[in-house]
């Protein structure tokens, strides 16, 4: 009887494998159907519903990218950075407080707090060109990063502003696991803290659904 059974066995694995292949052309060819194609596309757009303020599309890459490199979710670059200017939606990218950029850096933890005029708040007497420079950043200990490859750190620049939070979240315990603690060094406010974190742990949940749309609109391209 056990040695039927085997038999049996041994038959129906070619069997199996002839049934899952035809499965899988036959999906392929469906994929490429209209029909199929919208009802897929709109099914993964919906995830922007779920979100205040829907993630601008290019922007999720770059977090990505920066993820890769310092180990810092790119979920919570996306959080900080709708926290920060609603995603550079803001009529200015300077504070009132002299934070600036997309994520919104004061000047000294940009440039590096060992500057001669670093001190309060950390706005420092630092002009644009030395807010930019490379070797200012590595001479005073700053986070600012040139991700382009531009040769400046400009917190004006999209990649660079990221990469620069991530840089700076990393330093700060995100990449290693502390989330909430580099989050509140990031800035120092439980209200700030919790804000970031609730669109951290929601981005979070729909992450798959906001990857699978930026592959989406890739295909589309």
């Amino acid at each position: 009887m056990q040695k039927f059974k085997m038999g049996l066995i041994i038959l129906l694995i070619p069997t199996a494998i002839i049934v899952y292949a035809f499965l899988f052309f036959v999906w392929q060819s469906l994929k490429e159907l209209p029909m199929v194609q919208q009802f897929t596309q709109e099914e993964v757009v919906t995830v922007q519903s779920f979100f205040d303020m829907p993630i601008p599309e290019a922007y999720i890459p770059i977090y990505m990218a920066a993820e890769a490199k310092y180990n810092v979710p790119w979920t919570l670059l996306a959080a900080h950075h709708r926290i920060e200017t609603r995603f550079s939606t803001m009529k200015t990218l300077l504070s009132p407080a002299g934070a600036e950029g997309h994520m919104q850096f004061m000047p000294c933890t940009f440039v590096g707090w060992q500057h001669p005029t670093c001190k309060d708040l950390g706005k420092g007497a630092i002009s644009p060109d030395e807010l930019k420079s490379l070797a200012a950043i590595e001479k005073y200990g700053g986070y600012g990063v040139d991700a382009n490859g531009d040769g400046i750190a400009d917190p004006y620049d999209i990649e660079d502003a990221i990469f620069s939070a991530a840089n700076y979240l990393a330093h700060s315990g995100a990449a290693t696991g502390d989330i909430e603690g580099a989050v509140f060094h990031y800035n120092h406010s439980d209200k700030y803290v919790r804000d970031v974190l609730h669109f951290y742990h929601l981005y979070n949940k729909h992450k798959d659904e906001l990857v699978a749309l930026v592959s989406a609109t890739k295909e589309e391209g």
